[in-house]
């Protein structure tokens, strides 16, 4: 018996040590790949920034110097107009399961939808909106970009909203409704406060997400080489203006392509590690 025991003990010692070096293996290859892509990233991006980076306009084939200046301005609409939409909307669509259907099969039910938006393919999502938007305009635009971003953003802020008001306690809940206060203002007025920093790190997060989506615009609001502000307009945008420069024969472009690159890069950087500061000083009190 005890010899049956021992072997036993060391077919799970030897299981557990190959389960451990696997991972390690898939961790350190992984990481490998990380850290090259942010460094060529980092190498040609610093290399190629400079001031008329955001003072000019996308330049012509063949022509030198030049900026990203309306690329930067468009993503920052469309990213705006994603954020205005989807956060009122993904707010309300993930307070509903969690508070007026709790235990419910619609409850569930929605869930379920919502993971499905949450793991679709982007150009799926553009090809939607072009037939939404664009093709009954007859117009590529900045609103049909802005919607399309706004439908990869929605379904973040659900699932975040959701989960962040089922782990209020209910105490609070119920000390709310003891005093008679109606459910809508114990909702507003208690839980979201409750669970303000989760739903806040979700949007960073989920903004941090669709600002390098490509799919989706390449559909929707195409891209313009000149600055403009009209968002019923074709509209240029940093994602779209990578991929056409960087798959082009003419240096410049692939140098303001990898410029457009390391911008991003930081950007999304910055909100990941700023969300995850909030989550974790939120925590720490």
């Amino acid at each position: 018996m005890t010899t049956h025991s021992g072997s036993l003990y060391r077919r799970r010692q030897i299981g557990s040590m190959i389960a451990l070096s696997l991972c390690g293996i898939a961790t350190v290859v992984g990481l490998v790949f990380l850290v090259w892509i942010l460094w060529t990233t980092l190498i040609h991006g610093l290399s190629a920034l400079s001031p008329s980076l955001v003072t000019e306009m996308t330049p012509p084939p063949g022509e030198d110097g030049g900026g990203l200046a309306n690329a930067f301005m468009g993503s920052l609409m469309m990213v705006a107009l994603a954020v205005i939409i989807g956060t009122p909307i993904g707010m309300l669509a993930g307070t509903f399961p969690s508070e007026f259907s709790r235990g419910k099969k619609i409850g569930e039910a929605i869930r379920f939808v919502n993971d499905i938006l949450l793991s679709a393919p982007s150009i799926i999502i553009g090809l939607f909106v072009y037939e939404l938007v664009v093709r009954p305009t007859s117009r590529f635009s900045g609103f049909a970009g802005g919607i399309a971003l706004a439908f990869i953003f929605l379904p973040v802020v659900v699932r975040t909203t959701d989960e962040m008001l089922r782990l209020v306690p209910d105490v609070m809940r119920e000390a709310a409704l003891s005093l008679g206060i109606p459910r809508w203002k114990v909702t507003v007025n208690v839980l979201y406060r409750a669970a303000s920093t989760g739903i806040l790190t979700s949007i960073l997060l989920a903004i941090a997400r669709i600002s390098g989506e490509t799919a989706p615009l390449l559909f929707t609001a195409l891209n313009n080489q000149y600055w403009s502000l009209d968002m019923s307009q074709p509209m240029a945008n940093i994602p779209v203006v990578i991929f056409q420069f960087a798959m082009s024969p003419y240096e410049q472009w692939q140098n303001l392509a990898w410029a457009g690159a390391f911008i991003m890069t930081a950007i999304v950087l910055l909100l990941s590690v700023g969300s995850r500061a909030i989550l974790n000083r939120r925590n720490a009190k």
